[in-house]
C-alpha cells in the first residue's frame, strides 16, 4: 500500500537529481501500470510541464521514429531498450540528435552496454536509478548533472532516505564500504504495508522501520550504491556465492550474443551450477555452446563458469525488463 503522501514525497525526493519542465519531449514506452512508467512518464513530468508522447507497445522502428519525429528529448527506459539502443542496425537509420540523456531502471544494466549506448547515440553517459515499487520507487538515482559517476552504479541516496548493506550470514550486522550484502532502506517513500498480509509485510519491514528490500550491493567511499544481483537469484556453487547479473553482463560483451540470461541449475553431483540462456545475433547461427563456455571462463573465476547453455529465439522479460528466470527454469524441467 502507498499512500499519496509517499508517492509525492518520492516525486519531490527525485526532483533534483532529475528535473524536468516545459520544452522537454519524454517518450513514454513503459506501461503505466508499472511503478516506473507511473513515476517517470506520468505523474513526474506532468506535475513539472513537460509533454510526453504515448506509444501503445515497443516496437523498435516505431519507438525510433518517434524520437525523430516529436524530437524526443529524454528516454527513460529498461535495460533491453538500451541494448537494442546500443547494438540494433535499425539506430542508425534515423535522426536521434534531439536527445539529451537516457535513464534505465527497473532491472539491472551492465556498464558496457550503457557505455556503447551513451556512445552510439552520443549522449552522457546512460544514467540508473534504483528503486522498488514498495519504496514508492525511487532511493538512488544518478543525478543528470553528476560528473564522471562510475560505471555500473544506480546513484546516491536521495533526500530524507537511509540505507544500510547488511550481512548475508548476520542480518544484523552493518557491511563497511566495498562490501556487498543485502539493501535495506528506512525514510518517508517506504510503504505502508501489504494489504491484507500482515505476516509479509513484517517479514519485509522490521520493528526499526528498515525495509529489506532482498537486493545484494556494495557501497562505494564516495556513496555511490552498486547493485549486484537479488539474494534469491545468487547461484550458491561449493560454498561460493556467483551473481547471475555479472556473468549476463560478461556475456552482453560478445559480438555474436544479442542477449542473455543466466539462472542456478543442479547437475548430477548435486551442485548448483551457472546455466546460460542466449541469443544469437542475426548473423551468428554459427555461435556454438563451447565457444560461450570458453569465452566466459578466460574471463572469470573458477567458480564462476558457464558450465550448460541453451540457445533462445528472445529472452522472456516482464513489461518491465526484467527477466522472468521461472519461465527459463521451466523450460529447463519440460526439456
Amino acid at each position: 500500500m502507498l499512500t499519496h503522501r509517499s508517492i509525492a514525497t518520492n516525486l519531490a525526493q527525485l526532483e533534483p537529481a532529475v528535473p524536468t519542465g516545459p520544452g522537454e519531449r519524454i517518450l513514454a514506452v513503459l506501461p503505466f501500470f508499472h511503478i516506473y512508467g507511473l513515476t517517470a512518464l506520468m505523474n513526474a513530468p506532468l506535475r513539472l510541464g513537460a509533454t510526453v508522447v504515448v506509444l501503445p507497445r515497443f516496437d523498435l522502428d516505431t519507438f525510433l521514429a518517434a524520437i525523430e519525429k516529436h524530437r524526443i528529448t529524454h528516454l527513460y527506459v529498461a535495460p533491453p531498450i538500451v541494448l537494442a539502443l546500443a547494438k540494433h542496425p535499425a539506430v542508425a537509420q534515423y535522426d536521434l540528435s534531439s536527445l539529451k540523456y537516457v535513464i534505465s531502471a527497473a532491472a539491472p544494466l551492465d556498464a558496457d552496454t550503457a557505455a556503447a549506448c551513451s556512445r552510439r547515440l552520443g549522449v552522457p553517459p546512460v544514467g540508473q536509478a534504483y528503486g522498488m515499487t514498495e519504496l514508492s520507487p525511487g532511493t538512488h538515482v544518478v543525478p543528470l548533472n553528476a560528473v564522471n559517476p562510475p560505471p555500473g552504479t544506480v546513484g546516491k541516496l536521495v533526500a530524507g532516505t537511509e540505507m544500510r548493506i547488511l550481512s548475508l550470514d548476520d542480518p544484523d550486522q552493518d557491511l563497511p564500504v566495498g562490501e556487498a550484502g543485502e539493501i535495506a532502506i528506512r525514510g518517508p517513500q517506504v510503504m505502508k504495508g501489504y494489504l491484507g498480509r500482515p505476516e509479509a509485510t513484517a517479514a519485509m519491514i522490521d520493528e526499526d522501520g528498515w525495509l529489506h528490500t532482498g537486493d545484494v550491493g556494495r557501497v562505494d567511499a564516495d556513496g555511490w550504491l552498486f547493485v549486484v544481483d537479488r539474494v534469491k537469484e545468487l547461484i550458491k556453487y561449493k560454498g561460493f556465492q556467483v551473481a547471475p547479473a555479472e556473468l549476463e553482463a560478461l556475456l552482453l560483451t560478445h559480438p555474436k550474443i544479442a542477449d542473455a540470461a543466466v539462472i542456478g541449475v543442479y547437475n548430477d553431483d548435486n551442485n548448483e551450477v551457472p546455466h546460460a540462456h542466449v541469443v544469437r545475433q542475426p548473423s551468428a547461427a554459427d555461435l556454438s555452446a563451447g565457444e560461450v563456455m570458453m569465452y566466459v571462463a578466460e574471463r572469470v573465476a573458477p567458480y564462476k563458469r558457464i558450465r550448460h547453455v541453451t540457445f533462445l529465439d528472445e529472452v522472456p522479460r516482464a513489461a518491465s525488463g526484467k527477466i522472468l528466470r521461472r519461465q527459463l527454469r521451466d523450460l529447463r524441467e519440460h526439456s
